[in-house]
């Protein structure tokens, strides 16, 4: 699962075109789910707010979120991510975790 998570959320890769893929309806809200979730956990880390444990709980859901709920390859999902990501701020994303993460996790099931 470790490689995994590396490889959706470690550094950028540049795709042509022919990797592109558009995302619309309960895909796109289960990227938002799992970038948002990512994201937060990531900056909880950092911010010394949760542990290393609580944060690898938060990215394998994210993972889980990904591979059950948005097709497509692990790289167009990696792409689609850190578009997400960059659209977002940290106060955005964390705002929008207190709102809607139990949602989520109602809406895209990951057991």
């Amino acid at each position: 699962m470790r490689l995994l998570l590396s490889a959706l959320l470690c550094g950028s890769v540049l795709w042509g075109p022919a990797h592109a893929l558009t995302y619309e309806g309960e895909e796109a809200a289960a990227l938002r789910c799992a970038n948002m979730i990512a994201y937060t956990a990531v900056t909880l880390a950092r911010a010394d707010m949760i542990g290393e444990d609580e944060k690898t709980i938060m990215l394998g859901v994210t993972v889980l979120i990904l591979e059950r709920h948005v097709s497509g390859t692990r790289a167009q999902k990696k792409a689609a991510m850190g578009k997400m990501r960059d659209r977002r701020s940290i106060d955005q994303t964390l705002e929008d975790y207190r709102k809607h993460a139990a949602q989520c996790l109602v809406q895209f099931p990951i057991n």
